[in-house]
């Protein structure tokens, strides 16, 4: 299990009822390479903008498994997790009905043993390791770029 030090901040979530809100899970897959943390960035399907894999909660998996589940689909990595959070971030998420939900997404780090050349939407996404600190530069919220500028395993070997 990864020990992390990472503090949540605190989250804007701007109207909608309680009922609106969407929970979703994702992984910030990472790395140490020569002695340096890099985590991995894709591409959204849309937009093109960095995010990190996510996805909605899955039937019989930990939101952490889920989240582990949709690096592999979207970014074509496996690794070993934590099934505890880094912590929380907001965004307005536009559904292909033209519906808008805010979502609320718990961030599950995921340290990467194996990254595949062919996975499921490995057509659909450009992928990218970065340091934390322009992982964080690259990414349209400001809750998810504060918890990926500090995250910090502590397995840094």
């Amino acid at each position: 299990m990864h020990q992390l030090t990472t503090k949540q901040p605190p989250l804007s979530i701007k109207g909608g009822k309680k009922s609106e809100f969407r929970t979703q899970f994702a992984a910030l897959p990472y790395r140490i390479k020569d002695g340096k943390l890099q985590v991995l960035m894709i591409t959204s399907r849309g937009s093109g903008r960095w995010i990190l894999p996510k996805g909605w909660p899955m039937h019989e998996r930990t939101p952490a498994r889920a989240a582990a589940r949709e690096a592999w689909e979207e970014a074509g990595v496996k690794g070993s997790g934590s099934d505890h959070s880094i912590g929380l971030y907001s965004y307005e998420k536009l559904m292909d009905s033209g519906e808008r939900h805010l979502c609320i997404v718990v961030v599950y780090p995921l340290r990467v043993k194996s990254e595949a050349l062919d996975y499921p939407e490995s057509g659909q996404r450009k992928r990218k390791w970065m340091s934390p600190k322009k992982a964080a530069r690259k990414v349209r919220e400001p809750e998810l770029a504060t918890l990926i500028a500090r995250f910090r395993p502590k397995d840094r070997s």
